[in-house]
């Protein structure tokens, strides 16, 4: 009898807002350790905008913005980038964020407020840190 085949399960993919790769150094939180907790196989996605807003910050922006963007962009190395169409290339970075989450059905890790609540209209679950301390879900994974 020929054996089953299991459907490969691919992890789960989570876009980060660039505002996400800051967070190990505001909250001293390591985001990796952190999305650990979701108890499955995941994968970090940075998209090629929030790639160069973090590029642009690193290099126009104050001192201290100038260090942190290149903090937050050695830790984006460890993210999976993810070429996207050229419909995408006229938004902004949130509005890219916003439409790839909502074509992929895939959590967004934002701290925008603003970004998270336009995500949640759509029943995106967005992942963002709490009371300054701790990861949180809004929404089901």
């Amino acid at each position: 009898m020929p054996q089953e085949s299991k459907p490969i399960k691919r992890p789960l993919r989570i876009i980060l807002d660039s505002n996400a790769l800051f967070v190990p150094l505001q909250f001293k939180i390591d985001i990796f350790e952190e999305l650990k907790l979701l108890n499955m196989k995941f994968e970090l996605i940075l998209l090629p905008p929030i790639r160069r807003e973090l590029e642009k910050l690193a290099e126009k922006g104050s001192p201290k913005t100038r260090k942190n963007a290149s903090y937050a962009l050695k830790i984006a190395e460890k993210c999976k980038v993810v070429e996207l169409d050229k419909k995408y290339d006229s938004s902004s970075p949130d509005d890219t964020v916003f439409q790839v989450a909502h074509e992929w059905k895939c959590p967004v890790f934002t701290n925008d407020r603003e970004l998270r609540k336009r995500l949640r209209n759509i029943n995106v679950p967005v992942i963002y840190v709490r009371q300054k301390s701790r990861l949180e879900i809004d929404g089901r994974i």
